[in-house]
């Protein structure tokens, strides 16, 4: 992926030092992440939860659980970014407004690990803030590993940081969303823009041309477009689909029932 940090050295019990001191060099580069199946619950024999964190009101602490169901230790490291969009796609960049701790891991077999998230003094209230949580689970220190970071697998979590609330103001809307469904390159493209203030996580996405055929764009979660912010995705769908003028949107928007959209002609 385009802008992400190269890892030069694997963590393992007794050079902790060393280690923290390679990420931190690491984490000062931004990054673009592909959250395309964001907040992945589990894979392979580790499992996270929860899946999504928000902070809410004054809250200043929150955690997440990794759980081991392996018979083998799982070693990782886990890094905090802050999350934006731009040009339509996400944008990771290093952040001290979270504190994660402990950054490297070692989960014993059948084990939890818990991680805490802390808000860093002073940390922004004033819109809703938006991060995501890397955690890498690291292969064992042998063979080709030894020579680098081996990363098995990345997790993302999505972290919301939710302003604090002003007297007398009405609720934030998540379904301000502008939808545009356009041609790029030969294929069908979504553009998504969210004028609400707060992020919009888009689930089950079903679209209805002018003719009244459907297309099933998304059977599960498809993305997030975060607040004030836009976010474009390539359908996939026949390139020679007839997607062409205002086509009816049918979306599950933050997990309600699904809500009605009609996407704006090219």
């Amino acid at each position: 992926m385009p802008g992400r940090p190269r890892l030069s050295a694997i963590p393992w019990p007794g050079r902790l030092a060393a280690a923290r001191a390679a990420l931190a060099a690491a984490a000062g580069a931004a990054l673009l992440f592909a959250a395309g199946h964001p907040g992945q619950a589990h894979a392979a024999s580790l499992q996270i939860s929860p899946v999504s964190v928000r902070f809410a009101g004054e809250q200043q602490a929150s955690s997440i659980a990794l759980q081991n169901m392996g018979d083998a230790p799982i070693y990782g490291q886990v890094r905090v970014y802050r999350w934006d969009q731009k040009d339509g796609e996400d944008v990771l960049t290093a952040t001290r407004e979270v504190i994660v701790s402990p950054p490297i891991v070692q989960i014993a077999a059948n084990a939890t690990q818990a991680i805490q998230l802390v808000l860093a003094p002073g940390a922004r209230r004033t819109a809703e803030g938006s991060y995501r949580v890397l955690i890498d689970e690291l292969g064992r220190e042998d063979g080709a590993a030894a020579q680098g970071f081996d990363i098995r697998l990345r997790y993302s979590v999505p972290v919301f940081l939710a302003p604090l609330p002003q007297p007398g103001a009405a609720p934030a809307r998540d379904d301000a969303l502008d939808w545009q469904v356009f041609r790029k390159d030969g294929s069908w493209m979504l553009k998504v823009r969210n004028d609400g203030a707060i992020h919009a996580q888009l689930g089950a996405v079903e679209f209805t041309n002018r003719a009244g055929a459907k297309f099933d764009i998304s059977k599960g979660l498809f993305g997030y477009v975060l607040a004030g912010r836009e976010r474009q995705w390539k359908l996939q769908v026949d390139d020679k689909a007839d997607l062409a003028g205002a086509v009816n949107v049918r979306a599950v928007i933050n997990a309600r029932a699904p809500t009605n959209f009609v996407s704006r002609a090219q």
